[in-house]
């Protein structure tokens, strides 16, 4: 255990907060109904609006992105049994294997700090986690969404879905995946290749831009054993937090 992992592991629990109460009794039943005609959607959808909404990508024919987002989680959940990035052990609750309370190990190397702090949910921007490779390997949690993905699990009835700590464990293996990418090129010309969109006469498969993005949401869900995407959440939270603004 490194020396982050073990101070974090004996730093007392944070309290959570409670970003929806308060809110007008008709914009929480707006949202429950926004977030249920989610539901409606299968996983495959999500990972095809995560890469409709990649620049370059916006014009592509809707079949064609259906395929490669199902190609992608397909890759993703391969990754995360290749990786051993699967169930955690001791951090209570939904864990990821490889991923501690305080640290990460990243692309088999040693444990990457993780850090939590306010910050994801400003006006511009909604955040539940980032990658920071200077100047030393860094997660940050953005605890705000945190407690609004966890108060929204509770709200809609979830829980099935998305166990205790879910968003916070998906995040870290989120990284991990995207990391183990970053820094293997065979992983990313086997993605390339898998996915089969070819340039130059089909000479060379092209990069897919926003793959990545649905590969490391479907190795989370892998990982987690999670019956539904983490993307169903992360969609979620974007309605949670647009009605948070509102009000």
């Amino acid at each position: 255990m490194s020396a982050d992992t073990a101070g974090a592991a004996a730093a007392p629990a944070r309290r959570r907060r409670r970003l929806l109460t308060g809110l007008p009794p008709e914009r929480l039943a707006a949202l429950r109904a926004e977030c249920a005609r989610l539901t409606l959607l299968d996983d495959v959808e999500f990972g095809v609006r995560v890469l409709a909404n990649t620049p370059t990508q916006e014009a592509r024919d809707r079949e064609v992105l259906r395929r490669w987002a199902a190609t992608a989680s397909e890759f993703g959940a391969e990754l995360a049994a290749a990786h051993g990035l699967g169930p955690a052990r001791g951090e209570g609750g939904v864990g990821v294997g490889g991923v501690g309370v305080g640290g990460v190990g990243v692309g088999g190397a040693s444990a990457v700090r993780v850090v939590e702090r306010d910050g994801g949910l400003r006006p511009d921007r909604l955040l539940l986690a980032r990658y920071l490779s200077r100047p030393a390997p860094t997660v940050e949690l953005f605890t705000d969404t945190l407690d609004l993905a966890e108060e929204l699990v509770e709200l809609l009835g979830w829980q099935a879905w998305f166990p205790r700590r879910t968003a916070r464990a998906a995040a870290l293996v989120h990284e991990e995946a995207h990391d183990l990418l970053h820094h293997d090129k065979a992983l990313r010309a086997a993605l390339r290749k898998r996915l089969g969109h070819r340039l130059l006469g089909g000479l060379l498969y092209a990069h897919i831009a926003g793959a990545d993005e649905v590969v490391a949401h479907a190795a989370s869900q892998a990982a987690l054993g999670l019956p539904r995407t983490p993307l169903l959440l992360t969609a979620a939270l974007a309605r949670g937090a647009e009605t948070l603004r509102e009000n």
